[in-house]
């Protein structure tokens, strides 16, 4: 009889036990009225956020809002994982401040030391242009996409790094300018690599993820890989406020630059360490902030995967993330103590606006009274007429040797067209002598180039991440 009451007993507690841990997965709180009053929109089966606030070391906000997988109705919860795109990079510079400390990396050497495939681009790369972006390599989203890569398409690191060994030059001599590059990053990834003799998902799981309890992240490495409590992501067809929406499909591992599973309570987890330092210690955080400085003796706004900038006033620094309908945002604002994470489940959620909100909420009566007015944007050039015996000039097939990939040129009743057969065609507006604008993301300036006797030779793509990729004319 008393073995049975015991047995009893034992199960009852155990249910007990086990029930409140099970209440606990996907809870709520603690909840600040205010900041739901900026995700209120993202209510009900939609797609939408989750958000956490610490300040001084406390939790004063864990939410979430909307929908993680809108086929099965599944609420987004705190503990509900995201990629989150950029905001990555923090991570992978974090693992090469470890790397560097344990003394198996060196900022100042050249890359090629460590990753021999990379290509002779005739200046020495070194890990810190990596970090910084400035090392000139070429942005890979703009180059693959020139390569009739599609966003929805399987993107492994290892095409990553395929694509840019295959590259002949790069955007400008290393340390000199700041572009933003995720190939960078990528290849810092590779480099840790070589260095630790691990994979990059097992040394930041050793060094960073595990030592912080972060038991629901993991840099993926594998597109097909089962992540349970997974949100999917999503862009609005249409106007927003309709209501429909679909599905962006994922399928990157780019480790370093992006690719980061995690959820808003791991990532709480983080923004507490860099008042800790209980990794990295008080030595590699300040580091993490250290400003890149160009060859020039110019100082830029980007440190080590994160902007340091200011808000009405307030010294701040974060980063923000896009890919597929995936939209995130990291802010902490250092003095005050605060940080802010927002993760978005589809593409038009404006993280960073929102997060700003967040902090206004906690730190209006520090702030200055408003915030500094956008720069008005540039003049957008407007194309010129060329007749179509001038436009037939530039018809013909033009072939770049580092993406392995042709385009043909043509003139039809659209004007000067360019078609990549898994690419839709983009139509080439002149705007200046030999100089085109494209109506396609990959095409955003083309300048063509001629020999001697006036014949166009071939042309070169650039933007803002890819300048003078080079396109020869073959036939």
């Amino acid at each position: 009889m008393k073995r049975t009451l015991v047995l009893v007993l034992s199960l009852c507690l155990f249910a007990c036990v086990s029930g409140l841990e099970s209440q606990s997965v996907g809870a709520e709180g603690p909840r600040n009225a205010n900041v739901d009053a900026i995700f209120a929109d993202l209510a009900g089966m939609r797609p939408g956020a989750a958000v956490g606030v610490v300040m001084s070391g406390e939790v004063v906000h864990r939410a979430g809002y909307g929908t993680a997988n809108m086929d099965h109705s599944i609420p987004i919860t705190p503990g509900t994982v995201f990629d989150i795109a950029s905001i990555s990079k923090q991570f992978g510079a974090m693992a090469a401040l470890l790397l560097e400390a344990e003394g198996h990396l060196d900022l100042e050497e050249d890359v090629r030391v460590y990753v021999p495939e990379l290509p002779d681009f005739g200046h020495t790369i070194v890990p810190r242009h990596l970090i910084h972006h400035t090392s000139g390599i070429r942005d890979w989203p703009h180059v693959m996409n020139l390569g009739g890569v599609d966003y929805s398409d399987v993107i492994s690191f290892e095409k990553i790094l395929r694509m840019l060994y295959q590259q002949r030059a790069i955007n400008f001599p290393p340390g000199t300018e700041y572009a933003y590059s995720n190939t960078g990053y990528n290849l810092l990834a590779r480099t840790i690599e070589v260095q630790s003799g691990m994979t990059f998902r097992a040394y930041t799981q050793e060094q960073i993820f595990e030592p912080l309890g972060m038991t629901h992240t993991h840099f993926s490495d594998d597109y097909l890989e089962i992540v349970p409590g997974r949100a999917e992501s999503y862009a609005p067809v249409g106007d927003e406020d309709d209501g429909v929406f679909r599905r962006q499909i994922n399928q990157l591992t780019a480790l370093a630059s992006s690719s980061l599973n995690t959820t808003v309570d791991d990532f709480i987890l983080w923004m507490k360490n860099y008042e800790t330092g209980e990794v990295g210690g008080e030595e590699i955080i300040g580091k993490m902030l250290h400003r890149g400085v160009l060859t020039g003796g110019d100082t830029i706004d980007y440190a080590h995967g994160l902007t340091v900038g200011a808000y009405r006033g307030l010294a701040n620094f974060g980063h923000g993330g896009s890919w597929a309908g995936f939209r995130t945002n990291f802010v902490r604002f250092p003095e005050e103590d605060l940080s802010i994470v927002v993760f978005c489940n589809f593409s038009t959620c404006d993280p960073g606006g929102r997060a700003l909100k967040v902090a206004e909420i906690f730190l209006e009566n520090r702030m200055d009274s408003t915030a500094m007015p956008l720069e008005e944007s540039g003049e957008v050039t407007e194309p010129l007429s060329l007749a179509d015996s001038e436009l037939h000039e530039y018809s013909g097939y033009y072939r770049s040797p580092e993406l392995d990939s042709t385009y043909q040129v043509f003139v039809d009743s659209r004007g000067l067209v360019a078609e990549h057969w898994r690419n839709p065609p983009s139509i080439l507006s002149p705007t200046g002598d030999d100089l085109f604008r494209g109506d396609r993301r990959w095409f955003p300036e083309v300048r063509f180039f001629r020999n001697r006797s006036g014949q166009v030779t071939g042309f070169a793509v650039t933007g803002g991440r890819v300048r003078d990729l080079m396109f020869e004319r073959v036939q």
